[in-house]
């Protein structure tokens, strides 16, 4: 574990400083749409379907920017890319309190994809890979322990400002708090290190005799884990807890069931610090979607009742817990550190798409079949998730 005067006065300051920012980004960013899209609707007259798709626009056009701010990251640093993504989150989050025209609605949410492509995990990730090096696991998995707790922070604060300034007021609370807080800690507190500068001339290269090709079947079968496992967190998070309704849970079990997700992946973050520091990051992304499946199965054995709603939430936690720190360190330890900005940028893309497109497809599924079958789709691509990792074989050292 770092020393204090590591946190303060050496890399792992960056920890900290993403720590706060994510909870903040986040919160202001990617959780406030459940909340705020339906009053957006009904105040503007717009169908709820149009309203979320702008933030479905913005999740894709994050997708289309996340391999260009990963380039960015690697050539001049997270300290000078992620202050822009959050004055652009400022700046958008300002013009949707005042966007009552359709098209500026959709534009505003574009000029916001590119905010969160340049300020959630991908970019901090990418932040860590360029300040960290090979050793970007540990701080890896310690930003996701903080980031585990946006949603527990951010539905609460939203709703309650909506009661106090309504849902314009509150985007204006958040564009400030982005501008204030987020951008000059980004800007001024974040570290300007480079890891590669770092390693002494003439040292060893056995990190880079132990990478694969960042281009190929091993990346593709990377990205396509990942983006397939995509689906899954953003279709489940948009249906689950109605689903678990329409099976016949009153409401208040309902509630009490989905607050079990968030305390699940911190748990399981913590025993990931803890416990699985001489563990290949691939075997632990392989355990985590395992038990999302085996969490499928029983669900489909023993029947939906309250228990094995409350059995697969807390299982859903710890796999989705896992996973995201699995995405920014199977391709750190499969890839190699260089270009890992742009790496994980090209991961991001593809999962930032099917995060989009989740919501709409599952809902799809749902209104023309059943919820069963549109808890079978996700399964069927948490299982291709757990294929394309099962085929991949870390480098031999």
């Amino acid at each position: 574990m770092p020393t204090l005067r590591q946190i303060v006065a050496g890399p792992w300051r960056a920890v900290l400083v993403l720590g706060v920012t994510q909870i903040v980004t986040w919160g202001t960013l990617f959780y406030p749409p459940v909340l705020t899209v339906p009053l957006i609707a009904a105040d503007r007259g717009w169908s709820l379907t149009f309203a979320m798709g702008g933030f479905s626009l913005g999740l894709l056009t994050a997708g289309l920017a996340s391999p260009h701010v990963g380039r960015l990251i690697d050539r001049h640093g997270g300290h000078r890319v992620m202050p822009v993504g959050s004055l652009l989150g400022a700046v958008g989050l300002a013009a949707l309190a005042h966007a009552p025209h359709p098209a500026i609605y959709l534009a505003v949410w574009m000029l916001l994809g590119v905010a969160i492509a340049a300020s959630l995990y991908d970019s901090a990730f990418a932040t860590l890979g360029r300040i960290f090096g090979a050793g970007a696991r540990a701080p890896i998995t310690a930003l996701t322990l903080a980031g585990g707790l946006a949603s527990t922070a951010s539905w609460p604060a939203t709703w309650l400002l909506i009661q106090s300034v309504g849902w314009r007021g509150t985007y204006l609370v958040y564009a400030a708090v982005l501008a204030l807080v987020a951008a000059p800690l980004h800007a001024f507190v974040l570290p300007r290190l480079r890891a590669e500068a770092r390693i002494p001339a003439g040292a060893p290269a056995t990190a880079a005799a132990a990478v694969l090709p960042s281009r190929g079947w091993a990346f593709f079968l990377v990205a396509a884990a990942f983006a397939a496992y995509a689906f899954v967190p953003s279709g489940l998070s948009a249906h689950l807890l109605a689903i678990f309704g329409r099976a016949g849970l009153d409401a208040a079990t309902v509630v009490a069931i989905g607050t079990l997700f968030g305390p699940a992946q911190v748990f399981a973050r913590i025993c990931e610090l803890a416990l699985a520091r001489g563990i290949h990051p691939l075997i632990v992304a392989r355990l985590a979607v395992g038990l999302l499946l085996t969490a499928f199965a029983l669900m489909a054995l023993l029947g939906l009742s309250a228990a094995v709603a409350a059995m697969f939430m807390v299982m859903f936690g710890m796999a989705n817990g896992l996973i995201t720190i699995a995405r920014g360190t199977v391709p750190l330890a499969l890839f190699g550190p260089v270009g890992y900005g742009a790496l994980i940028g090209r991961i991001a893309g593809p999962c930032l798409v099917m995060q989009a497109i989740a919501p709409l497809v599952l809902a799809f599924v749902a209104e023309r079949t059943s919820d069963p079958a549109a808890l079978a789709l996700v399964a069927a691509l948490a299982l291709l998730a757990f294929v394309c990792l099962a085929l991949l074989r870390a480098p031999e050292r």
